[in-house]
């Protein structure tokens, strides 16, 4: 005898989901706009540092963090996927669990992708000198 999960358990296996599909392609939008804004503002004021810390350690902020976050969600894609197999394997399926399926498969692929542009993204903003005139 199964039983049907609550609405929060419902609610926070949706977010997690959701996080799963979607949380590479934040944290890479937010790394984008973060270091590069981080870079152009040390251009702009002629200094090596933004605040008190040198800019190779704020711009290695701006890729750690959303890489951290990024890597966070191909983890939580990968265990929904995992998940829907098990679901799958023991034949309790249906188009709820098909659909979290091919989300979570979305998530693993996107995931890994945004988590190689972050990666690349920050080695180009550490190589290439800040201001070229």
């Amino acid at each position: 005898m199964t039983t049907r999960p609550d609405s929060r358990t419902r609610l926070a296996g949706g977010l997690l989901l959701w996080y799963g599909v979607l949380g590479g392609a934040v944290a890479w939008a937010v790394h984008l706009l973060a270091a590069w804004s981080m870079d152009e503002l040390v251009c702009a004021t002629g200094s090596q540092s933004i605040s008190v810390l040198p800019l190779w350690q704020a711009v290695g902020l701006a890729v750690v963090v959303p890489g951290l976050v990024a890597v966070g969600s191909l983890v939580v894609a990968a265990l929904a996927w995992r998940r829907t197999a098990a679901a799958q394997a023991a034949g309790t399926t249906g188009r709820a669990y098909d659909r979290s399926r091919m989300l979570a498969v979305l998530g693993v692929w996107a995931n890994l992708l945004f988590i190689a542009i972050i990666v690349l993204g920050g080695i180009a903003v550490l190589v290439f000198p800040p201001c070229q005139r």
